[in-house]
């Protein structure tokens, strides 16, 4: 008998990659999804593999019959607004969903007396306004959130962790870092360089790059390296510690302007050019996120293997075929 495993969010980027490889190593899945809201682009392909389960994660009656029907042995909870730039005109929608939709899941594991395990994702977003002399991040750096959403996934995860010290919730504490991969939303970053390369290759698109802000300094994960992170995090990682997942500051590190020069040379157009123009920079911005992952690589022999050019052709080649498809 395999273990039911239930993934929030399954929809969406994370996921669907999730979903990918828990279902490749033979488990049954549980999907919760909106019944007439979710796009289910990322999951057409896995769609008749799914068990699936209409919820909304802000209502709690829906989540404890979405919980009662699964039985689950484990829980990914994955399901967030996760869009940074859209918090500063909606925080009550974020604190509905990031944090109240997370209560509602630990409240009713403990009102069911599941035994589950539940791995409960940060973002390295969390710790806001780092300077120079505290990089790398680790696990106890401090918390200086520069936006709403990174409030509402903090306030996530100090909920996790008094659902863990006071009910014995079996909560694994991940924040990850700067991951990115195909199907990825084109209102992030890579994806909507990608997205717009794909646009100008096909004469769609004048061959300027629109972008906001571009020398923040990150290092990227692929996201099928990051969710054989998270499947292994269940595994291995002690309840109610914090892990950081991710790249490190002994992988390369970037500027967003680099990684756009990067796609542009993979790109079978000459001569794009870039522009910052105002609708696309946030009102504050994060301008480094290097974290420390020893702890987590440490316990559990995981590291990253796949390149930074490869994130960045696996990204171009999704959006190539989403806009030769017509789905612009």
């Amino acid at each position: 008998m395999t273990d039911n495993i239930l993934i929030t969010g399954i929809t969406g980027f994370v996921g669907s990659h999730l979903a990918d490889l828990i279902l490749k190593k033979g488990f049954t899945v549980y999907g919760l999804k909106r019944w007439h809201l979710s796009k289910m682009r990322n999951v057409r392909h896995i769609s008749d593999k799914i068990k699936w389960i209409d919820c909304d994660i802000t209502d709690p009656v829906s989540v404890r019959n979405a919980l009662k029907i699964s039985q689950p042995d484990k829980i990914f909870h994955l399901a967030a607004e996760s869009f940074v730039s859209p918090s500063w005109n909606h925080p009550s929608h974020y604190i509905d969903v990031n944090y109240k939709g997370t209560v509602n899941i630990l409240d009713s594991m403990r009102e069911l007396e599941l035994k589950s395990k539940i791995l409960i994702p940060g973002s390295g977003e969390e710790y806001g306004e780092i300077h120079e002399n505290e990089l790398p991040i680790t696990e106890d750096s401090i918390l200086r959130p520069v936006n709403p959403y990174a409030v509402t996934k903090i306030a996530q995860d100090l909920i996790a962790n008094v659902y863990h010290a006071s009910y014995g919730i079996n909560v694994i504490r991940v924040r990850s870092f700067n991951h990115e991969g195909p199907r990825r939303d084109n209102v992030f970053g890579i994806p909507w360089y990608a997205y717009q390369i794909a646009k100008i290759e096909q004469g769609l698109q004048e061959p300027e790059i629109k972008t906001g802000h571009t020398g923040d300094k990150r290092n990227f994960t692929h996201i099928q390296d990051l969710v054989e992170a998270y499947w292994i995090a269940m595994e291995k990682c002690n309840s109610g510690e914090l892990y950081l997942i991710g790249s490190d500051e002994t992988e390369k590190i970037y500027t967003y302007r680099e990684i756009i020069d990067r796609l542009i040379s993979m790109s079978s157009v000459n001569n794009i050019s870039v522009k910052q123009v105002p609708e696309y920079t946030r009102p504050t911005s994060v301008p480094r996120l290097i974290g420390d992952t020893s702890k987590f690589r440490k316990l559990t022999g995981w590291k990253p293997e796949i390149s930074v050019d490869k994130i960045l052709e696996d990204t171009l080649e999704y959006w190539r075929d989403f806009v030769k498809n017509g789905d612009y």
